[in-house]
């Protein structure tokens, strides 16, 4: 087989301009303008709050949106900073500075690309639901506890990195509240909430940032008002997009970031595969996952290159896209270059947005992202998951996303099989059993013959349910000479599961008894011959179905001399 044909990569920018047209390319462009514009003061925000300066997230949603519209699986997916990965980038930076960031980004994108190869993309989207929910909402709570100083414009020097220090240090200084830097920060809020009941077409953000900014230009030149602190004020921005730069690697560094890395590419993977399928619920189109998350995984291997932070695919700017006309990666394009020309040209002008009108907009995006919403709806499900719903969010919130992640993971992987234990049964039948037929003929009742007992694991035979066999076999049964083990409910067997199979076959056989196994599927056949569980009982004694083996004991009875040639009990 050729590499080729193993390899699930087919970008969709390849088949749209086979059939393009120029009303397509009109469509796009108007798309890719309008989304460019969206863009441009969330990758600002994004870039600001991750804790780098205002023109990386620029550079990120133009070398990231550019590889993603380039390379992707999906027809509209607009590919750039996200609010999901401020938390972790924050948390990164702060630990291990801005090249550590640089380290885990690119390993995450060697992960997400190997995802992609290993053709894993659909494997992605069953994370449990608790668990996205749970993570999302903490992230959007962690985004607005950081917000809190700029949109008060608070003096504070340090602000702690964790959650319960930075509200301790925040309640301590509110008396320090700057009332013009607040109102700026409202107004921005409430700009946000009432621009899409005047236009949906017009982004509120770039409304608020526009009339923000004016405002506070006016206030600082015209009022002597010179307290409203401005991007200027903090950062210095160029106004070029940089060089590639390499990345300095060695193995105590990547032992330490592993972790952080595996958080970015799951999260990253979750984001935009989630961003895909609700695009795909719009326009009707079909993303390839194993593609997508392959492009996912260049842009993050070529971004820190560049400076930039994680990429990922942007729900808001992706359904912008649609919402504008753009059905083809060329929209996606033209966004990336508009935010080019965006730094090339005006950038200097991004120097006078004030840092709580900013703050204004993350807080809506804090709002959007928590979908309290859903929670609130989610409390009504199963115990165990709001168990891993609240556990996520308050392990989110209160230390980080990577150890949310893992523990949630853990806790729904155990207490899937718990509910997976709790719904198998293994049954002993001794004198008569029914039968269920998936045709057309009723149910029958068939009788066991004496010195056979029938075992009936209902369920699949993993290692769980493996010990609760053994422990069922202990407990269970009148020591027959025939035993008739039925599994035409096991979907499928591990190796634990062989395992206690084996012991169980052996037991049975050195007290003399006979084992055969009924109702078995192919796939599960195909397990106990490699595991050598067929030649251990008999290929004889392996049926299909429980007639067969209700036959084959009556036979084996016969030999073992417990029944005379005409039927009757010896």
């Amino acid at each position: 087989m050729e590499i080729r044909n193993t390899i699930d990569f087919h970008p969709k920018l390849v088949s749209a301009l086979r059939n393009y047209s120029k009303s397509r390319f009109s469509s796009d462009l108007m798309a890719g303008v309008i989304v460019g514009i969206v863009a441009l003061p969330l990758a600002i925000a994004f870039g600001i709050a991750s804790g780098v300066s205002p023109e990386k997230g620029l550079i990120t949603a133009i070398v990231g949106g550019l590889i993603v519209s380039l390379l992707g699986g999906s027809n509209v997916q607009i590919g750039g900073p996200t609010g999901a990965f401020i938390v972790i980038v924050y948390g990164i930076i702060a630990k291990f500075g801005f090249e550590g960031l640089a380290i885990a980004t690119f390993i995450a994108g060697i992960i997400l690309l190997l995802l992609g190869l290993l053709k894993l993309g659909t494997v992605i989207k069953f994370i449990p639901y608790p668990i996205v929910v749970g993570f999302t909402s903490g992230i959007a709570i962690t985004i607005f506890t950081t917000q809190i100083k700029d949109l008060f414009g608070l003096q504070i020097t340090d602000v702690p990195a964790d959650f319960l220090s930075k509200w301790a240090v925040y309640f301590r200084n509110f008396d320090t509240t700057n009332l013009y830097a607040l109102g700026i920060g409202l107004l921005s809020i409430l700009i946000i909430v009432l621009t899409p009941k005047i236009s949906r077409r017009i982004p509120g953000s770039l409304v608020a940032i526009v009339l923000m900014t004016i405002l506070s230009y006016v206030l600082r030149r015209f009022a002597g008002i010179d307290s409203i602190e401005t991007i200027g004020d903090r950062f210095t921005i160029n106004a070029a997009m940089p060089m590639p730069s390499k990345i300095s690697f060695n193995m105590e560094t990547i032992n330490m970031l592993l972790p952080s890395a595996f958080t970015i590419a799951v999260l990253g993977a979750i984001e935009s595969l989630l961003s895909a399928t609700v695009a795909d619920g719009v326009t009707g189109d079909r993303h390839n996952s194993n593609t997508e998350l392959m492009a996912q995984g260049a842009a993050n291997i070529i971004v820190p290159l560049f400076g930039g932070i994680p990429v990922t695919g942007a729900i808001a700017r992706t359904m912008t896209n649609i919402n504008n006309g753009g059905r083809t990666p060329v929209a996606g394009i033209i966004h990336a270059v508009v935010l080019l020309l965006i730094l090339l040209f005006l950038s200097p002008l991004t120097k006078h947005i004030p840092m709580s009108c900013l703050a204004g907009v993350l807080v809506m995006v804090s709002y959007n992202m928590s979908d309290w919403r859903t929670v609130r709806s989610m409390m009504h499900n199963p115990k165990s998951d709001v168990a891993v719903l609240v556990t996520t969010l308050v392990l989110t919130v209160v230390f980080d996303l990577t150890i949310a992640i893992e523990v949630g993971l853990v806790m729904a992987i155990l207490l899937f099989m718990k509910r997976v234990m709790e719904s198998t049964q293994i049954k002993v039948i001794h004198d008569e059993m029914e039968v269920h037929h998936d045709g057309e003929r009723n149910d029958e009742q068939l009788t066991i013959p004496a010195g056979v007992e029938v075992y009936e694991i209902e369920g699949p035979f993993f290692f769980g349910i493996a010990n609760k066999f053994d422990e069922a076999m202990r407990r269970l049964g009148d020591k027959s000479p025939i035993r008739i083990v039925r599994m035409r409910k096991v979907s499928f067997i591990d190796s634990t599961g062989l395992h206690n199979l084996e012991i169980f076959i052996r037991s049975s056989h050195k007290e003399g008894r006979v084992v055969i196994l009924s109702g078995v599927h192919k796939k599960v056949r195909s397990e106990l011959e490699h595991g050598g569980i067929c030649a251990l009982v008999g290929e004889d004694n392996v049926c299909d179905h429980i007639h067969k083996a209700l036959a084959r004991a009556e036979t084996v009875a016969q030999e073992l001399g417990m029944v005379k040639s005409d039927g009757a009990t010896a």
